[in-house]
């Protein structure tokens, strides 16, 4: 099962072929790609499924489902 989960923008680069962006999961961060997401913006969290940025997230919801899913059992 794959889940989509949300992360930081932390920066966006436009000069290549595709619109890419690094983004933070809670520390852990990485490439993704943005092409589907022109509105977001430096800062803003997104959805990110298999390295895809799929949609704008609030910064409140993005803020709760990591709550949420920290509290998962890693055992």
């Amino acid at each position: 099962m794959c889940l989509a989960i949300p992360g930081q923008i932390l920066s966006i680069d436009s000069s290549g072929t595709l619109r890419m962006g690094r983004a933070d999961f809670g520390g852990v961060i990485q490439e993704v790609c943005l092409e589907y997401t022109p509105e977001i913006a430096v800062g803003d969290y997104a959805i990110v499924h298999v390295g895809f940025a799929i949609a704008r997230l609030d910064v409140n919801r993005a803020k709760e489902i990591l709550e949420t899913i920290a509290q998962i059992p890693t055992e």
